[in-house]
């Protein structure tokens, strides 16, 4: 199964319209803190609707208990980064993949980078924009990963 796991996230609209892709795909949502907001946000739960019934959230207060929840499940660690090796679209995509993706205003620690399995980076055709928004950049990786896994 695909997990999308968001570290140190910032913005609550942001992380609110993730929890409603994955509540809509039936995905694991992993949030990494600390965060840049409360759980109880209302910006949060107004973009995720009412739809946060239907999400799979697991909260993990640091990296290193992020890791301990991935050694026991294993899968390999996909970051996406503007500067990932791999362009998504080139990349072949596992059913047990953890998809993540970092902060709104620093992508992911360079410690994670490190122990992520590949990285990878969505192409952007203007040179002046230095980055997608971050819901539109999970959305973007996670059904790219779907199509690929034939998860309809």
């Amino acid at each position: 199964m695909l997990r999308i796991v968001l570290v140190h996230p910032q913005i609550p609209p942001n992380t609110g319209n993730i929890a409603r892709t994955c509540a809509a795909t039936k995905t694991e949502l992993h949030l990494v803190g600390p965060l840049g907001f409360e759980l109880s946000d209302r910006y949060l739960k107004r973009a995720g609707l009412d739809y946060w019934p239907y999400v799979n959230l697991h909260y993990h207060h640091d990296l290193a208990e992020f890791h301990a929840v991935h050694q026991q499940h294993q899968g390999r660690l996909l970051g996406f980064s503007v500067r990932g090796k791999s362009s998504y679209l080139q990349w072949t995509f596992q059913d047990n993949d953890w998809l993540l993706f970092g902060s709104e205003t620093e992508g992911l620690p360079q410690s994670l980078l490190a122990k992520c399995d590949s990285t990878l980076h969505i192409p952007i055709s203007q040179p002046e924009v230095r980055s997608l928004n971050l819901s539109v950049s999970v959305t973007i990786g996670l059904f790219e990963a779907r199509r690929q896994l034939k998860i309809f």
